[in-house]
């Protein structure tokens, strides 16, 4: 893919996971010892619009300000773990290494999209991801919040909020104010998604994802929506969070659903932060879903599925459309390689993967909204 001709906004999001007070680390079956922030997106969005997804945003020019320079440490990749050499035929993923001249900044991509995802935190749910002085922050365990002594008076805090979400340079301004910086070391490298082409053909509005994830020591931290993005927040447990989708109280766009499948193969907050923190030295591969339209429901395709295609149609300027007459139920029966969301509608979606995840990542658990099951099969 060149990444020259890139159709997508480049944009971060955050799989903020904070541990539950009360529940023990080794909880039962289908239950975990942490809870995930999830933020409902106004119905008046013209993306998503009334969806539950993870806080996150636009990637802005002052998210690559060089003046991040003068404030995080001066090491290669503001002393950020460099990620490991990709494995033979494979690159990095391209949100990452395309050219950044037109920025004119020094400052890595890596450095930027945390501090994208940390800003967009702070503006949709009002929580400040920093760390006292130039970092990183010290200890190897969960990342702990800012001392409440620390932040400025809740009338304060307000007002900078409303500064950031009016013009995102003032987050620089707010740190250099409290004499604290990012704490884009509590930020794991997790997936990277694209929007697909959609149904039609079209390209339509489309983003390139950096999805992060951040473990928190404590019980989760005090969250208020927006108002104009955000219209509610929830915490929830990623099996939890399945239920309400499976009752339909909320909906989660597909690679939501995806992630929290993975998500509930960990049912302590540890073992998740060790496994996150070890694995993210791997980086992680670039997906673009393909949509398969089948006669009764739409199947996206993911990498590595028997059905996606070796030249996959990044921009939309191809306009195939891949389409079936066939029921999912037929395409189920007649696969045998799998790496797939199936869709009936918006609150039925199910995973099946039976692949060997790459980078060292973990495959998600097979979980059907609908308690159809065709793992059996797998």
């Amino acid at each position: 893919m060149n990444s020259r001709m890139r159709p997508w906004r480049e944009a971060a999001t955050l799989l903020l996971a904070a541990g539950t007070p009360g529940r023990l680390p080794r909880s039962p079956p289908g239950h975990t010892d942490y809870e995930l922030l999830l933020l409902q997106r106004s119905s008046r969005s013209g993306f998503m619009a009334g969806a539950h997804v993870f806080p996150g945003g636009l990637l802005e020019a002052a998210d690559f300000s060089a003046e991040w320079l003068g404030l995080l440490p001066a090491s290669p990749q503001c002393g950020l773990s460099p990620v490991r050499p990709p494995p033979p035929g494979s690159s990095r993923t391209p949100l990452f290494a395309a050219a950044r001249e037109r920025l004119g900044s020094p400052l890595p991509g890596e450095v930027a999209f945390r501090i994208c995802a940390i800003r967009e935190t702070f503006e949709e749910a009002g929580i400040l991801l920093l760390v006292p002085g130039p970092g990183p922050a010290a200890g190897s365990g969960p990342a702990p919040l800012l001392p409440e002594e620390l932040l400025p008076p809740a009338a304060e805090l307000s007002e900078w909020r409303r500064r950031v979400q009016e013009e995102p340079g003032s987050f620089l301004q707010l740190c250099r104010h409290l004499g604290c910086v990012p704490n884009i070391w509590a930020l794991q490298e997790w997936s990277n998604w694209l929007t697909p082409v959609d149904r039609a053909g079209r390209g339509g509005r489309r983003y390139d994802t950096a999805f992060y994830l951040c473990c928190l020591e404590k019980r989760p931290p005090r969250t208020s929506q927006d108002d104009q993005e955000v219209t509610a927040f929830l915490w929830s447990s990623p099996p939890e969070a399945i239920e309400r989708f499976k009752s339909q109280e909320i909906w989660f766009p597909p690679p939501q659903f995806y992630e929290l499948c993975r998500l509930c193969n960990f049912s302590s907050l540890d073992e998740l932060h060790k496994f996150s923190s070890d694995r993210a030295l791997e980086g992680c591969e670039c997906w673009m879903p393909v949509m398969l339209s089948a006669s009764d429901g739409y199947i996206q395709l993911l990498p590595g599925d028997e059905l996606y295609p070796e030249d996959p149609d990044y921009t939309g300027e191809k306009k195939i459309i891949m389409t079936t007459d066939k029921t999912v139920d037929k395409l189920m029966k007649e696969g045998s390689i799998f790496h797939r969301i199936v869709i009936k509608n918006i609150n039925n979606l199910a995973v099946y993967v039976n692949i060997q995840a790459k980078y060292k990542h973990m495959n998600p658990l097979m979980i059907n909204s609908d308690c159809s099951d065709y793992n059996s099969r797998l």
